[in-house]
């Protein structure tokens, strides 16, 4: 018998444990909203998916502004929000974090303590899938969030695989949730 949510790449299996669907987005807006420190990290793909502000580091940027999230980038993609006047943005190699994040006492990219949720938003799937992985059989202390437009059954919640418009329309109501709640 096989599940109803399945994998967005073709052969990857995640075991018994996996994500829980987020069917909402204002299920993402109130965890955030609830959460006490929650790092978003934002992958090298961000300046190449179009969303409803122009591109994911637009996004990114505008969820930042809610001050309720602090922003990590991987790859050249820091870059790419100082270009934008954005300089609040801490930059990380994407395999290393994900290793500080197993450790329980690690104080964070600024030094104030453990994040509670790490929410995952444009990288490759498969690097994602990895990073996920890792962190769901070495960092039970930590809940995950993928917000990319595919499952990803490795991180505590995900949405399910959706279209580019529905995805979008997700991310932009996340946002402007928290921006009203401010």
């Amino acid at each position: 018998m096989s599940s109803p949510v399945q994998s967005w790449q073709t052969a990857e299996i995640p075991g018994p444990k996996r994500a829980f669907v987020i069917s909402k987005p204002d299920v993402v807006s109130a965890m955030i909203g609830k959460t006490g420190r929650v790092l978003v990290v934002v992958g090298s793909d961000a300046g190449k998916i179009k969303t409803k502000d122009g591109d994911l580091v637009d996004s990114m940027i505008r969820l930042s502004k809610t001050g309720k999230v602090q922003l990590a980038a991987t790859g050249h993609l820091a870059g790419e929000f100082v270009r934008r006047g954005f300089n609040e943005i801490r930059s990380t190699p994407l395999f290393n974090l994900g290793d500080r994040l197993r450790d329980p006492a690690w104080k964070g990219l600024d030094g104030e303590g453990p994040y509670g949720l790490v929410i995952f938003v444009g990288f490759l799937y498969y690097y994602e899938w990895l990073v996920l992985s890792g962190l769901k059989h070495f960092a039970s202390h930590l809940r995950t969030i993928s917000l990319g437009q595919f499952y990803q059954p490795h991180s505590s919640f995900s949405f399910l695989n959706s279209s580019s418009e529905e995805w979008t329309g997700y991310l932009d109501k996340i946002i402007h949730d928290l921006e009203v709640n401010v």
